[in-house]
């Protein structure tokens, strides 16, 4: 079985107020184009395919192209909602679409049937899990509770409506569930506790949730202090698990548990990623191999650093694409008026600019009043402009100053 396994789209994105669409339409068709050629038996989609819950009619009508195009190329995509996506929203019409090969787990409803597929090695059993937190899964299992012929919330003292089914001991549903599901850890470990995963068959789960030890960048949203993490130890029963939602490529504790990442650069901290299309090819048990293949963009992402009249000099940009989106970062220690505006003339697709000299680098010590002696005026003018900027108060900055300081308190 070879699948490409994709994740994080972000379709519709905007990167410091610059849409990505055309840049994410160029790198679809590659992976279009790719998927033609790889002789793949499925596409996977491991979350975060918008990037905002409601998203624009521009990314709708990319993502509803993208995904009949691999209609049309007959490959079948298994497709999880992420923390971006609305998971009710992209759910729609999922069972119509179901038709035509795209398989869209969106909602998680207590449920985590395999898709079983078969190759010459046997059954492949394919879990699509989208992003969950604590609360979707207790949810979930209240109304599993909840269920005749399962347990009633209300009668939880009582054996007769218990079956095989209940996970639960019997006490009061909400304490057990508040007691047994209050980390992400135990959330996805409920989850597949409930899926009864069995070992001895080959796995493969999709999923969009963040694993402890990821190596993060800051085109992701971040939960303070991890909460949000999950051990990779919950996935020792799957033969690879296709993860979304770091955006850095990367593998975690073993090859066969790994993010494929973005197919661009959202940020500034990811210049030196590699971007790629992960290939995954599961054989018998236990065999499984990966590839990437690396992908070209339309505008690569990078900072250049330097003075002002250097980066614009001719002979400093020959071997830049100068469209690419750029972070400039200037050592002149004097501000240049309009800059952004001048140096766009050489580099239309300027994304950030901030100077590094003596001023920026300067960190203000502000100290109580119990330490502060007592001076002029315009000594502590001069302490606080030399903080700020880097440099001393010149002689005629100093006159006009004074001239100020007497028209307002007076000699």
């Amino acid at each position: 079985m070879r699948l490409m396994h994709l994740a994080d789209l972000h379709i519709g994105k905007k990167v410091n107020g610059f849409s990505m669409l055309e840049d994410q339409r160029f790198v679809l068709k590659q992976v279009l184009k790719i998927a033609s050629e790889q002789s793949l038996d499925g596409v996977i989609l491991a979350g975060d395919i918008y990037d905002k819950a409601v998203p624009a009619g521009e990314a709708v009508q990319l993502l509803d192209w993208f995904l009949t195009e691999l209609a049309e190329l007959r490959l079948p995509v298994y497709m999880v909602s992420g923390n971006h996506d609305s998971a009710e929203r992209l759910s729609f019409g999922a069972k119509l679409i179901e038709k035509s090969g795209v398989y869209v787990a969106g909602v998680y409803d207590g449920t985590l049937e395999p898709i079983v597929l078969e190759d010459e090695y046997g059954p492949l059993n394919l879990y699509l899990l989208p992003f969950v937190k604590p609360i979707h899964v207790r949810r979930a299992m209240r109304k599993i509770l909840e269920e005749p012929g399962i347990v009633n919330i209300d009668e939880t003292n009582s054996n007769e409506s218990m079956t095989e089914k209940d996970f639960f001991d019997e006490k009061d549903a909400d304490t057990v569930l508040e007691d047994e599901i209050k980390t992400y850890d135990d959330a996805i470990a409920k989850v597949l506790e409930i899926a009864e995963i069995h070992a001895d068959e080959r796995n493969l789960l999709v999923a969009h949730q963040l694993v402890t030890g990821a190596a993060r960048c800051d085109s992701e949203d971040v939960s303070v202090g991890g909460i949000d993490n999950v051990s990779a130890e919950l996935f020792e029963d799957f033969d690879y698990v296709a993860l979304g939602h770091i955006h850095g490529p990367q593998s975690m504790t073993k090859d066969t548990i790994r993010y494929a990442g973005t197919l661009l650069k959202y940020s500034f901290s990811e210049c030196n990623h590699k971007k790629s299309i992960t290939i995954v090819e599961l054989r018998e048990k236990g065999d499984v191999s990966i590839e990437t293949i690396p992908v070209e963009v339309l505008h690569d992402m990078r900072i250049l650093k330097g003075e002002y009249a250097s980066l614009m000099a001719g002979d400093s940009y020959d071997d830049v694409n100068r469209k690419d989106y750029i972070k400039v970062v200037l050592t002149d220690e004097q501000e240049i008026p309009e800059v952004m505006g001048k140096m766009r003339t050489v580099y239309p697709n300027i994304m950030m600019l901030e100077y590094d000299n003596k001023r920026t680098r300067t960190i203000m010590d502000i100290r109580g009043a119990e330490v502060v002696v007592q001076k002029q005026p315009m000594e502590y003018f001069k302490d606080f402009y030399e903080k700020q900027n880097g440099v001393v108060i010149n002689e005629e900055q100093e006159r006009t100053l004074l001239g100020l300081i007497k028209e307002i308190w007076g000699d």
